[in-house]
């Protein structure tokens, strides 16, 4: 069993006390992070370049941004919420010589340290608090008075023994102890989270909404259908297995519906689907998935780019700005 720790009074905030900590990144973890740690009434800073979103937006927020290497000289706690392809450079020319030893330097995702693009010295505590949510889900549950889990992990320790007290008490301070924070280690948050955006949460739903649209499209079903069946409402089913699990949401649906899951889902996913995951994951472990981002982030994302682009241009994309069109609520956010 995994070792989880819920409820706010189990984890003091006190080690933070009289401490500063720095958020390097204003983006949207790292301003969820930010506001949620003032709130606390934790001393935070932020470190961002000027000229950028992030910067703009933490001073409209009240704060006065420091440079990077500024924010590493007076950091406690320095937690790194930058894109993980720009984390090694930035860290290695920005914080690691500026760093105090006995300081902390915490995580967002274990990226980084798992794969060596950071190689922090043995005078550091290294900290993993991973939110399982994003930015805006973990700002918007602190200010209802709730919380959302997070994913803890203490990778090195300081001198003095005070790496877990201090990571631990920023993840109460953003809010995750009112869910619960959940012990394991910077591998396997990094390896189970990879292999889970990439075989489910994004990849492998939306190929999965794309092969079904086509099909639809191509034999001669309206667009608009298609995209109220296989991806308008693919909102609705996820929210019941979020809220009641999958049996639960297998009791909400129609018998049709629940009788079709068992019926064509396991000509789906099938066994070369299944070895095929398995490479995936054989692919996160060993570091080639990581491999090839990085070459492709010293391109500029070239590949990146265009498959961006290629999935923007696709019909699914009208089809959709048109569903969407029904739904007047959803205009703030198209």
């Amino acid at each position: 069993m995994m070792k989880i720790i819920r409820g706010e009074n189990s984890i003091p905030l006190t080690p933070l006390d009289n401490l500063t900590v720095v958020v390097v990144g204003y983006g949207n973890q790292g301003r969820a992070h930010t506001l949620n740690l003032r709130d606390s009434g934790v001393n935070c800073r932020v470190a961002a370049r000027s000229g950028t979103g992030g910067f703009e937006q933490a001073v409209q927020d009240g704060f006065t941004p420091t440079t990077i290497s500024e924010g590493a000289e007076i950091a406690d706690l320095l937690i790194m919420a930058l894109p993980d392809e720009i984390q090694g450079e930035v860290f290695r020319d920005e914080c690691a010589s500026n760093l105090r030893p006995g300081s902390v330097v915490g995580f967002l995702h274990g990226f980084s340290i798992h794969y060596q693009l950071i190689k922090p010295s043995s005078d550091l505590g290294i900290v993993l608090v991973a939110p399982k949510g994003p930015g805006h889900t973990l700002r918007l549950r602190y200010e209802q008075g709730l919380g959302i889990p997070c994913l803890f992990a203490v990778h090195q320790d300081t001198q003095t023994g005070d790496a877990e007290a201090i990571g631990l008490a920023w993840g109460r301070a953003i809010g995750c102890a009112r869910a619960g924070i959940v012990y394991t280690s910077f591998a396997h948050e990094t390896e189970t989270d990879l292999f889970g955006e990439q075989t489910v949460l994004c990849g492998g739903m939306t190929w999965l909404m794309l092969a079904a649209f086509e099909t639809l499209v191509s034999a001669g079903y309206p667009p608009e259908m298609a995209y109220l069946e296989c991806c308008q409402e693919v909102k609705q089913v996820a929210d019941l297995m979020y809220e009641r699990g999958l049996e639960g949401m297998m009791n909400a649906i129609s018998n049709t519906a629940e009788f079709g899951t068992y019926h064509v889902g396991p000509q789906l996913i099938d066994e070369s689907l299944r070895e095929k995951m398995q490479m995936i994951l054989k692919d996160i472990q060993n570091g080639h998935f990581a491999e090839t981002l990085g070459k492709d982030a010293t391109s500029g994302f070239t590949w990146f780019r265009k498959q961006h682009d290629e999935l923007a241009s696709h019909p699914i994309e009208q089809a959709g700005k048109d569903v969407r069109s029904l739904f007047p609520w959803f205009e703030k956010r198209t």
